[in-house]
């Protein structure tokens, strides 16, 4: 009886790894049916932090599964990023599998790009994939995939001020050291305003001096 028991939690268990070794690479991804395709979308590296370079993946399959690895000649599909008020360029999205070394995964295409602000992205897919049109957005979220955060939690062991509170800082004293260049300024051009002013006292003086000389010299002649 133990036996047979073994056995069948061996066999739940080997189904269990089957499963997840077959199953999507992504973990904290969207995935979703967008016309034909299927797309799986999230950040490359999670959990996201700013300031650390990553890249919009996506893993592209078509209506039977089948890994996509070719977007066309010339690709048109591309991917901006959004975050607030702020829209990035169109990225260019390059295939990780490479077909003359075998290497990377199929279906899999990433834009690189480093995120500098916490919060919430939305990932903006336009184009076409042969003739179909593609305009779809994936948003971060607690469901989707990884909102980007401050790296203090996982820094060590001195953590560094966050990016947004060093921007901040910046622009509360460039005032002050505008304020501080002026001064400056003005301090050195005063002194060179009284450095000019002593030479020509010094010359004025040399001039009326030898002028006095010359008529004392001339006033001694017989």
């Amino acid at each position: 009886m133990f036996r047979k028991f073994t056995r069948a939690a061996a066999a739940a268990g080997a189904a269990a790894i089957l499963t997840l070794a077959s199953a999507d690479p992504a973990f904290a991804h969207e995935q979703r049916k967008v016309g034909p395709y299927q797309f799986t979308v999230g950040w490359q590296h999670e959990p996201t932090h700013t300031s650390v370079e990553n890249a919009v993946q996506l893993f592209l399959k078509d209506a039977k599964g089948n890994p996509i690895d070719d977007l066309g000649s010339p690709p048109t599909l591309k991917v901006q990023v959004i975050t607030g008020s702020q829209t990035s360029d169109p990225l260019e999205l390059k295939a990780s599998f490479d077909p003359d070394t075998g290497l990377g995964s199929h279906g899999e295409f990433d834009a690189s790009i480093i995120p500098t602000t916490a919060g919430d992205y939305t990932f903006h897919f336009t184009g076409a994939i042969g003739s179909d049109k593609i305009d779809e957005r994936f948003t971060s979220s607690d469901k989707t995939f990884d909102t980007v955060r401050d790296p203090t939690d996982v820094e060590f062991p001195a953590k560094a001020p966050p990016l947004a509170q060093l921007a901040s800082s910046v622009d509360r004293l460039t005032p002050r050291l505008d304020n501080a260049a002026n001064a400056a300024k003005k301090a050195k051009d005063k002194a060179s305003t009284a450095q000019t002013l002593g030479i020509v006292a010094l010359v004025v003086g040399a001039v009326v001096g030898g002028a006095g000389l010359v008529a004392g010299i001339a006033g001694r002649r017989p």
